[in-house]
């Protein structure tokens, strides 16, 4: 399989801070409509290959290409222009806006003052929020405030608003943190839904969710990968076990 064919590939990456590598030449290779989990120890370099991928920190070194394209010196809102979403650990959502508004505000047309200015809610954007609420478990709540949302609604209606954006690698940053077991279940069939279409990196650290969603598992530890491939593989491999699920 040549580069290309990738969403994502992610080449010889290194990002150091004072001389510490955060993250080691690391090769990461992501294909379309794949759900990748990234797991392994705090300070492995999880988070920090997040904000390498969407321009949040800038990297030292290496290679990392959207569909081809070269994102090392793209600014990040050009990033999601082009289709990277992430979601952050703590759900950044308008409270006081109803689950439908803060849907509507996502919509790209409204993106530039001007574009928010001109834009008016039409069918189109309508259809958008309502399909896009059916998918995220809140087809019936779009009147219902923000704030007054259950922690794992907020989570939900966040991944929605970058859902809305369309994007075409979504990743996600421990997305069932602080949610009931009810939730993580519905959390685990919608990811298994949205990954129809669009590529997915989610970093978690609960076994059991991961197992449950995901296509293939990396495994980090001090900035490089220390082991990938289907779960029962990455579960029995003895470097793993050693690092990070003895524990």
């Amino acid at each position: 399989m040549s580069n290309t064919d990738f969403a994502l590939a992610v080449e010889d990456l290194t990002v150091s801070f004072d001389g510490f590598k955060a993250i080691d030449s690391l090769t990461l290779y992501i294909d379309r409509d794949e759900l990748r989990v990234i797991i392994g120890p705090n300070g492995a370099g999880k988070t920090t290959l997040l904000d390498l991928i969407c321009g949040k920190t800038k990297p030292s070194a290496g290679s990392i290409k959207f569909k081809n394209t070269e994102l090392t010196k793209m600014a990040e809102y050009r990033r999601v222009r082009l289709g990277i979403g992430r979601k952050f650990q703590t759900p950044s959502i308008y409270e006081n806006l109803s689950v439908f508004q803060n849907l509507e505000v996502s919509f790209p047309a409204g993106r530039s003052v001007m574009g928010a200015l001109a834009f008016k809610c039409g069918d189109e954007v309508r259809e958008r929020v309502r399909s896009v609420a059916a998918d995220i478990h809140l087809g019936d709540r779009l009147d219902t405030e923000a704030g007054l949302l259950s922690h794992g609604q907020k989570q939900w209606l966040e991944i929605g608003m970058l859902l809305m954006q369309e994007p075409e690698l979504l990743m996600l940053d421990e997305p069932i943190a602080g949610m009931s077991a009810r939730e993580r279940e519905l959390t685990a069939d919608l990811l298994q839904r949205i990954c129809q279409g669009r590529s997915v990196i989610v970093i978690e650290h609960d076994m059991e969710f991961v197992k449950r969603i995901a296509h293939k598992v990396t495994v980090m530890h001090q900035g490089k990968i220390l082991a990938e491939g289907p779960m029962e593989q990455v579960q029995a491999d003895e470097r793993v076990i050693d690092v990070y699920l003895g524990h």
